[in-house]
């Protein structure tokens, strides 16, 4: 069978990992660290190149994940919220977990151990799945509710995700859902060509949180050369079915990566590192600060679900 799921240990590290063997194609999970994407290798002028710029070891993970966040689960909410706090049905909550600059960022389960409950394979695709309960592990963030995400290998290097967040609390609660990849084609970010369709920019404040106002862009509804451009912002996409929400290539090797997500996944995060080996493209459901803001929050009702899609597919120009 083309197709296998398995978990095991390397080097103190919890991979689980899906496999094509025909297309020579290998997805990594780290179920311990929110169930991150670790690895996405596959064949590329007769090697093996893994698209993801992770981490080298356990020890890296522990020091720098609260830092980078690469890879990272984004919930309850992705990004920043200003200065931790925000306010719900009449009450201000403040988030103990706080970045360097005093904001809570990038959500609360980016280094949490998620359980691996199934993993399935068959002639046509491999999978598993991982669940977290959040159980009022924050007091900025009184509520229950249970993140799933699925991870399913598909024919012609295909990666489907999907995160599905369960309200098990009994009010509404405020959520909202995003990843934090980094991705990687080789040579320098600025020799990479970019398109993804938007006509908008959250306008930010010197803090990176949005200002509220919406202004014009669209450096990137043509696939460009990103140059030296620099980027931290999030846009809107503009809703266009079976294209692409973003796409990368690096002319110099020919590796090319599609973003497809579907309508729960508005907003496209993009940001360069001063490195630039590698850029993060973070499919959001809403907006940073979004607690505050509103833009893309969502209010689930007790025992409601939401699912969110986001597909990875990588080939050669």
């Amino acid at each position: 069978m083309s197709f296998s799921a398995d978990t095991h240990q390397i080097n103190k590290l919890t991979l689980s990992v899906l496999k094509d063997e025909t297309a020579q194609t290998e997805i990594t999970v780290l179920p311990d660290y929110g169930a991150a994407l670790h690895a996405f290798t596959l064949p590329v002028n007769d090697g093996q190149f893994n698209i993801i710029d992770n981490y080298s070891s356990a020890d890296e993970i522990r020091k720098e994940m609260a830092l980078s966040f690469k890879g990272a689960k984004l919930s309850p909410f992705p990004c920043r919220i200003n200065q931790a706090t925000y306010h719900f049905q009449g009450q201000k909550y403040e988030f103990k977990n706080k970045f360097l600059d005093g904001s809570a960022i990038h959500g609360l389960l980016y280094n949490k151990p998620f359980r691996v409950t199934d993993t399935f394979s068959n002639e046509e695709e491999a999978g598993i799945i991982l669940a977290y309960d959040y159980n009022q592990d924050d007091e900025g963030y009184p509520f229950r509710y249970t993140c799933t995400v699925e991870y399913r290998l598909q024919r012609h290097h295909l990666l489907t995700v999907s995160t599905t967040v369960i309200n098990k609390t009994h009010i509404a609660i405020p959520i909202a859902d995003g990843w934090h990849p980094y991705f990687r084609l080789d040579n320098d970010v600025s020799d990479w060509f970019m398109q993804f369709p938007s006509e908008s920019i959250v306008e930010f404040d010197d803090d990176l949180i949005p200002t509220g106002k919406l202004a014009s862009y669209d450096t990137f509804s043509s696939s460009k050369r990103i140059d030296e451009i620099q980027l931290d912002n999030c846009f809107v996409l503009k809703k266009e079915s079976k294209t692409p929400v973003c796409s990368i290539v690096n002319p110099k090797n020919k590796l090319r990566l599609d973003f497809f997500a579907d309508k729960s996944y508005p907003f496209l995060q993009i940001y360069i590192p001063p490195h630039r080996k590698s850029i993060a493209i973070e499919n959001l459901s809403a907006a940073p600060d979004c607690f505050n803001n509103k833009m893309g929050l969502i209010l689930l009702e007790p025992g409601h679900s939401q699912t969110f899609t986001v597909q990875y597919q990588p080939g050669l120009a």
